[in-house]
């Protein structure tokens, strides 16, 4: 009896196809034809048939392993192999070459060589240059091994091996644009048929500086833990500049080996090796600061934990956002303001580039900030801001109960439906709850004590979240910036207002005096500007340095998890 083969089987295999069909668009050179690139082996050829049963075989029966190795994307397998009339494209050493490679290669992505079948290719790869005799099933195995390896590990380097979906039911990244099924089969066909297998994965990588910034990282963080990675610093007290502490040495090599203390080649070694010196602490500095620690130069806990988080830790940070960076990179283009969630900090980014930047606050734990894409459209000066029901319920219900005068030292308004302002002191609050809200609008004037402060920058979202100002202006002093209901502070908000507005006549001067008049006014983008809510607990940065950030939210884990799972098809998004 046939094996059902899922609906959303089929669509998978669309899109894988489509996936590898929308990246090797962007090639410009020319391609060889399948016909007379292909091996010559006409469709009634033992190895034909010998493809066209393995076919059947994965189609309608339970799947065999061959050399250990497991077919993944079989129903797709069995499409292209059936638009081909079973002809045979891996018989050239020299593609199985290139291929096993491009496999061993995809370890600098972050991704494990193994899921896409290395041992067994290089077993079929050892069989061929050695001349072993092999049969024509086994040239028909090897056909289809390697053609599962090599859509599946495009695929993953083109969309991310990992569901965000099943991360986050935040997620909203759109579908990328794909052609249709026989456009990706012929475009795959040729592809192969080149025997472009190195520049296809080129292809589907994600062009963006920050990705291969990321790769290169990721190698050289291997390397470090190859070479035994960095010594630990022993606990004791905070450790200053000017201090002598036996401790020293070892932070000298744990700084050296990233490169934050950079010792030139014949440098002569300090006369003093314990001394905490001018050069280790500009090193301590800097390590500080790639860190989102303050950066005073004193080695606390804080520090001192940062120093000794395990080199394989930090791999580990390295894949997670290289898989992120493959969910995302692809539609980071021209200009776009990027909100990075974990590091504390939004940007507006041009040309691939950070052009400006700016600390900001986000949500506290329970309230978190979610992850998502969105517009930016307008930006409101001397705003209003209407109480939403979560924070109503959460933090000033609570406040009513015990004094129904509280609000009003915020210059809190309640209003009923007519708009009408109603006495606090007139409503029994006790009657209202998470169950039962209250039927009024609690809405605070303009004004610089306003919880959004003086500007707030909005984007249509279903969560009630957007960037603004905000009057506590000290909490953006602290290295964990997580004290908001979910929206975005923003250090300098006007900066950012006057970047996405993008209009000579709303200048710093203009919106100041805008501000002064303390009168509420919306102004709507000429052009509005995408905005990227992202979670980055590793950045690779221009200069060959990593920032590293804590994981806040704890989002890291399960991204591992999924990312070194043994599921392997690919995934819809």
């Amino acid at each position: 009896m046939r094996r059902p083969v899922a609906d959303t089987a089929r669509i998978v295999a669309l899109l894988v196809l489509a996936a590898f069909a929308a990246a090797s668009a962007r090639a410009q050179q020319p391609v060889v034809a399948p016909a007379t690139a292909a091996v010559a082996v006409s469709a009634s050829s033992p190895l034909s048939e010998s493809i066209r049963e393995r076919i059947d075989h994965l189609r309608y029966e339970e799947q065999h392993d061959i050399r250990g190795a497991r077919i993944i994307a079989d129903e797709l397998v069995s499409l292209y192999y059936e638009s081909q009339q079973f002809q045979p494209a891996w018989q050239d050493v020299a593609k199985l070459d290139e291929l096993v490679a491009a496999i061993g290669d995809l370890r600098n992505d972050g991704l494990n060589p193994d899921d896409y079948h290395l041992a067994a290719l290089q077993s079929y790869r050892l069989d061929v240059r050695m001349g072993t005799a092999l049969t024509n099933q086994d040239r028909a195995d090897l056909e289809l091994l390697a053609t599962d390896a090599f859509m599946l590990g495009l695929y993953h380097v083109f969309v991310g091996k990992v569901d965000p979906v099943k991360l986050s039911t935040q997620w909203n990244f759109a579908p990328r644009p794909t052609p249709g099924i026989e456009q990706g089969l012929q475009r795959f066909s040729e592809r192969l048929a080149a025997g472009e297998i190195r520049e296809a994965f080129e292809r589907a990588r994600p062009s963006h500086a920050w990705y291969q910034r990321g790769r290169d990282r990721l190698k050289e963080y291997r390397a470090i833990a190859a070479a035994g990675g960095w010594p630990e610093l022993p606990d004791g007290p905070t450790l200053k500049p000017g201090m002598s502490d036996p401790r020293v040495p070892a932070l000298r090599k744990r700084l050296a080996v990233t490169r934050d203390l950079v010792v030139p080649a014949g440098a002569a070694e300090p006369a003093d090796a314990t001394l905490y010196d001018a050069t280790v602490e500009q090193a301590v500095k800097s390590f500080q600061e790639r860190h989102g620690l303050t950066a005073d130069g004193a080695i606390g806990p804080g520090t001192r934990a940062a120093l000794n988080v395990p080199v394989a830790q930090r791999i580990d940070q390295i894949r997670v956002n290289l898989e992120r960076g493959r969910w995302t990179l692809h539609e980071m283009k021209g200009e776009f303001v990027l909100v990075d969630v974990a590091g504390f900090y939004v940007s507006y980014f041009r040309d691939d580039e950070p052009i400006w930047t700016s600390r900001v606050i986000v949500g506290k734990d329970g309230r978190e900030t979610p992850v998502f894409r969105s517009t930016i459209t307008y930006v409101v000066f001397n705003p209003t801001w209407t109480i939403p029901p979560g924070i109503l319920v959460k933090d000033k219900l609570p406040d009513l109960k015990r004094n129904p005068g509280a609000l009003q030292r915020m210059n809190i308004r309640v209003l009923d439906g007519s708009g009408r302002e109603v006495n606090p002191y007139s409503v029994n609050w006790h009657q209202y709850g998470p169950n039962r809200l209250p039927p009024y609008q609690f809405r605070q004037d303009p004004g610089p004590n306003n919880a959004l402060g003086l500007v707030k920058i909005m984007f249509p979202n279903p969560y009630l979240v957007y960037l603004h100002d905000s009057p506590a202006k000290s909490l953006f002093e602290q290295d964990q910036r997580m004290f908001s209901s979910g929206c975005i502070r923003v250090q300098k908000p006007f900066e950012l207002a006057e970047l996405v507005l993008n209009d000579p006549l709303w200048n710093q001067q203009s919106i100041s005096q805008l501000i002064a008049t303390q009168e509420t006014r919306t102004v709507t983008l000429k052009k509005p500007i995408p905005v990227l809510l992202l979670y980055w607990t590793a950045q690779p940065r221009p200069d060959g340095q990593v920032i590293f950030r804590n994981d806040v939210y704890g989002r890291d884990p399960p991204t591992l998890a999924a990312l070194n799972s043994d599921f392997r098809l690919p995934v819809v998004h």
